[in-house]
């Protein structure tokens, strides 16, 4: 396979098998950055909630505690 690529032009390996590559399994590289991205933005409103969750709830604890002081 070595000998099959040193005698083929510079373009033929960097630009042509690249952009073979891509067009082939270009709809599964797709996906899978897809997947990534929607994956990473759901863990991101994930901790959104939850880290707006924990603030109400301190909020309304401690805003309960200091009523109670009275």
């Amino acid at each position: 396979m070595r000998e099959i690529f040193m005698d083929l032009p510079w373009w033929v390996k960097w630009i042509a098998v690249p952009v073979i590559a891509l067009v082939v399994f270009g709809g599964l590289i797709a996906s899978v950055v897809g997947f990534v991205i929607g994956l990473l933005f759901k863990v991101l409103v994930f901790v959104a909630l939850v880290g707006g969750l924990i603030y109400v709830v301190r909020k309304f604890t401690t805003s309960s505690t200091s009523r109670s002081d009275w």
